[in-house]
């Protein structure tokens, strides 16, 4: 089960440049993909940090993305909902949007960016935190792609 999500900006496993970190500009990275399935009704993006040290530290939750977009821009603005028909949610910065990877200094983390096709859209009001995210979307994954990029602070 899985789908390319790849980026221009990144190359998977390699490290993410500082441009989309909190020691660069702190946007996203613009994100491209294919082969979503055909019944899928709608997308979700989360990017999550494995290795933080409080445990899993979400950095992005983007929902409703359509099934007609195949690409993210580069810094998707941080609005709870989009003018494309997004909605964001809440990040463990407690903001919305993107926050960029920030490890501990001396420290390489790696981070997942999932994109997960859905039989539904979700019925949730936007800036929903993670445990909402993924309470709301059991059952409903049909697929997903993934990216995984790594980041150290200097």
């Amino acid at each position: 089960m899985s789908f390319p999500l790849t980026s221009s900006a990144l190359e998977a496993e390699e490290t993410i440049p500082d441009k989309y970190t909190c020691e660069g500009k702190n946007i996203s990275p613009p994100l491209s993909w294919q082969g979503v399935p055909e019944d899928a009704q709608s997308l979700a993006l989360v990017c999550e940090d494995p290795d933080a040290p409080s445990g899993i530290f979400t950095h992005w939750l983007l929902y409703n993305i359509p099934t007609t977009r195949y690409d993210l821009p580069e810094n998707v603005p941080p609005h709870i909902t989009l003018d494309w028909g997004g909605a964001q949610g809440r990040n463990d910065f407690g903001d919305v949007g993107y926050g960029g990877p920030c490890p501990p200094r001396g420290e390489t983390h790696r981070y997942y960016f999932r994109l997960y096709a859905l039989d539904q859209e979700l019925d949730l009001s936007p800036g929903l935190t993670r445990d909402q995210f993924f309470s709301a979307v059991e059952g409903h994954v049909l697929d997903r792609g993934d990216l995984m990029g790594r980041y150290r602070r200097s």
